[in-house]
């Protein structure tokens, strides 16, 4: 076992994001990745959540009396 930063394993590229991971072992560029990673995510989210919302809405409309 190494004492020295630089010899611990880092974040592997391709992996999703994983909420509550130690991210002191993320370089710069990691974290950076990471964060258009999560925001893709959230776009997604978003726009699913969206949709959903429109479905409710026309449901919602339709069996109004």
């Amino acid at each position: 076992m190494s004492i020295f930063d630089d010899e611990l394993p880092t974040a592997k590229k391709g992996n999703p994001p994983q909420v509550g991971e130690d991210l002191s072992r993320h370089s710069e560029e990691e974290l950076s990745e990471r964060i258009q990673q999560l925001r893709a995510e959230i776009e997604k989210t978003e726009s699913e959540l969206q949709k959903r919302s429109k479905i409710r809405s026309d449901a919602d409309a339709v069996f109004k009396i």
